[in-house]
């Protein structure tokens, strides 16, 4: 029988507390997805498995090079207040998001770290006006990552029609990270339907959309050309990306 893998150091739920006082992290990593449909042909926990990869990827690879990064347990729900139609979707209210985030950043900064990466994979999830609160009230430092922000330009190169939920690139990744997941023979085509006054587009004003009634199988964008070669190049840019952003912030310097 193979040897088991040694738990990684620099995730939070796999570490154990001696790997951890031989070498206290300096910055953390909060994971943050969504539970919900996507489309007919991936898995709920899309965000959750996406956010978590990403984090635990690019902790891995800023390791290798020195730095030492947490990844904490991921946070499985999100904002999901338009699609409270689709079956077990759980939504957290700003409020609730505010308190899960300032008992995390309390309780690290409590322990000697006082920076932390916020890796996001949902689009209903805003962290600007909680980050900014955050940080007025404690003296921790507090990124946010949107995974689907990095690198757009290749973004550009991999994909023909990237989508913005379940279509190529989401797909993609998911056939990259968890195939075993992914039934591609099942999916709608992620169309959208026309949503909102004819006026807003050109005065930039925005309002949330009806999902189920814009997007009738849930997903956003057309997941058919999707491979998991696609997934696992972009996978390797963004990882490699925010390995770099991690190192840099764990060696700056702070006042």
């Amino acid at each position: 029988m193979p040897a088991s893998p040694a738990p990684r150091p620099h995730v939070l739920r796999e570490a154990t507390y001696r790997q951890l006082l031989d070498a206290p992290p300096t910055v953390a990593l909060l994971p943050w997805g969504a539970t919900e449909a996507h489309n007919y042909h991936l898995p709920h926990g899309t965000d959750i498995f996406e956010s978590e990869a990403i984090a635990e990827g690019a902790a891995g690879l800023a390791a290798a090079r020195g730095a030492r990064a947490i990844v904490l347990p991921g946070i499985p729900f999100g904002n999901n207040a338009q699609q409270q139609d689709q079956a077990a979707t759980i939504h957290l209210q700003t409020t609730t998001a505010l308190a899960i985030l300032r008992d995390v950043v309390a309780s690290l900064l409590r322990q000697g770290i006082d920076r932390l990466i916020i890796v996001n994979a949902h689009g209903g999830n805003e962290f600007k006006p909680l980050v900014r609160d955050l940080m007025l009230e404690f003296a921790i430092t507090i990124l946010v990552v949107d995974f689907w922000k990095i690198r757009p330009d290749l973004m550009a190169q991999i994909f023909t029609e990237p989508g913005d939920h379940a279509g190529e690139l989401e797909t993609s990744l998911m056939l990259h990270l968890r195939p075993d997941l992914v039934m591609l023979d099942a999916a709608g085509p992620g169309e959208r339907l026309p949503h909102g006054l004819a006026a807003m587009k050109p005065c930039g004003a925005w309002t949330p959309r009806p999902w189920s009634k814009v997007h009738p199988d849930t997903g956003s964008g057309d997941p058919r050309g999707a491979t998991a070669e696609k997934g696992a190049a972009y996978f390797r840019a963004i990882t490699e990306e925010v390995a770099a952003l991690i190192i840099e912030f764990a060696n700056e310097q702070t006042a």
